[in-house]
């Protein structure tokens, strides 16, 4: 039953083949049995998980066919969860319980989900390989000794090994794709504004976007439509009307124009997964579509760009974290200045102070102008560049990473080469359009992701290309030899 899809889990619990509780039970005893190897869930909700499951199954036997009623699912630490720890896994946070729920999940809870737990991540959502968890790294369900990706590494692992059937996530340089892509799942970043950000603990909040991390892009399409709307506890939420992001999932591609942007062929691309994307364009060829090389003239400045604006929002948001009203506070303070420059110190991880420190510095007077403004005139440049792409294209087409899945340890020490692991993924946010990732190979036994991405707001359309795709493939069907 743990390898079935969503679609697959609702028609049986709708047929009375399982029930919620006993779905609930099969996932949180694989957790218990496989979490002490993946290091992916930080807290196991059992108590509440139990019973959300038998109020679903109430709902059941009275005839609610809601597609996700009764589904269990893990949620990325960096959602508020009421009375459940919510740590971002930061030693700031290990003590904090959420008064309130986060927007999403409320959301989800509101469709009958269970929430079987938290999952780890990297620290405040800073990295690229879930190695800054206060709590420790999450290993590959693939290969124990390499990394799952980050930021939502946590989230990856755990439907990778089918420790839940799905899980949430949240992406703001490529924190979905990345690791989806490096466990061979489907991960979706909608366009920003899509799903409310309120009670997602920020990082860099133009940038940071909820997102669903699945087995397919069909289960990706009933998820997000439980997560979108408009909010109006964020500002940032897009006001749109109602949307079915499954209507166009069966229609036919014939026609379709695909885009591959000629800055994505760089060097260092790895040859196994340059010939998985080749092998994948045919596929879309023979379904009918067309494939035209663009220029995105601007892309190559994505990640220093990136690595401006992003920090520098992380120093502002961060700062709410001082010791005062919640989270860690050091011992014996002897001052206020004591308490907020040891608070700080203690509880935050290396890569949190290096990006605080980033970010107060290309906020700071005199440099404000040279980098942050500079930064954010790249970024427009970068979004017309998409824009203009896409008055010839359909959806543009990439590898969602340079890399297979890299070994523990191996780039803590180079932040740069860490930096380049999103350096497919970050331009989409800087743009605010929709991208996800989807598995399209293997490469000495390692998954291997797909990017597609999107004109804003046409999530319906990009989960129309992936799904077909996945019709024509089963590599998004492989399970980890040792979890299956």
């Amino acid at each position: 039953m743990f390898k079935k899809n969503i679609t697959e889990l609702a028609q049986a619990l709708q047929a009375k083949n399982i029930s919620s509780l006993e779905l609930t039970q099969l996932y949180l005893g694989r957790i218990k049995e496989f979490n002490p190897t993946l290091n992916a869930v930080i807290t196991l909700c059992e108590e509440t998980a139990i019973k959300q499951a038998k109020a679903a199954d109430t709902l059941l036997s009275k005839g609610n066919t809601h597609p996700l009623l009764g589904i269990p699912l893990l949620h990325k630490d960096i959602f508020c969860t009421k009375d459940i720890k919510t740590t971002c896994a930061s030693k700031m946070l290990d003590n904090f319980i959420a008064p309130y729920n986060a927007s999403v999940v409320e959301k989800l809870n509101d469709c009958g989900m269970v929430t079987l737990g938290k999952v780890n991540m990297d620290e405040f959502a800073m990295g690229s390989s879930n190695e800054t968890s206060y709590y420790g790294a999450v290993k590959n369900p693939w290969d124990l000794q390499k990394v799952p990706g980050g930021s939502s590494g946590g989230s990856a692992a755990a439907v990778a090994a089918r420790l839940a059937p799905v899980a949430t996530g949240t992406d703001t340089g490529g924190s979905i794709r990345q690791p989806a892509s490096l466990c061979g799942i489907t991960g979706l970043k909608p366009t920003y504004g899509r799903v409310s950000r309120w009670g997602m603990i920020a990082f860099a909040s133009s940038l940071d976007q909820a997102g669903p991390m699945t087995q397919n892009a069909n289960d990706a399409a009933l998820l997000l439509n439980a997560m979108m709307g408009s909010d109006e506890k964020d500002s940032t939420s897009l006001i749109l009307p109602e949307e079915d992001v499954c209507r166009k999932l069966t229609d036919s591609i014939q026609g379709l124009k695909i885009g591959i942007p000629k800055q994505f062929t760089i060097e260092g691309l790895d040859a196994d997964i340059e010939k998985s994307i080749q092998d994948a364009i045919k596929v879309y060829e023979k379904l009918g579509a067309t494939i035209t090389e663009v220029d995105l003239p601007y892309l190559d400045l994505s990640i220093p760009a990136y690595y401006v604006i992003a920090p520098a929002e992380c120093s502002s948001n961060l700062s709410r974290f001082d010791g005062v009203r919640f989270g860690y506070r050091c011992e014996n303070p002897i001052d206020l200045q004591d308490m907020y420059k040891r608070s700080r110190s203690e509880a935050f991880g290396a890569e949190v102070k290096n990006r605080i420190l980033i970010g107060t510095y290309a906020l700071s007077a005199g440099y404000y102008d040279a980098y942050y403004i500079k930064a954010q005139k790249i970024r427009q440049l970068i979004k017309h560049n998409f824009d203009d792409a896409f008055k010839q294209v359909d959806v543009l087409l990439s590898p969602s990473s340079p890399t297979t899945a890299f070994g523990l340890g191996e780039k803590t020490n180079d932040p740069v080469a860490m930096y380049l692991s999103d350096i497919y993924t970050i331009g989409a946010n800087l743009a605010g359009v929709p991208a996800m990732s989807i598995p399209c190979g293997f490469s000495k036994g390692l998954p291997v992701g797909l990017q597609l991405i999107a004109p804003a707001l046409k999530e319906a359309e990009l989960l129309n290309y992936a799904h077909q795709y996945q019709l024509q493939t089963d590599w998004h069907l492989k399970i980890p030899e040792q979890f299956s």
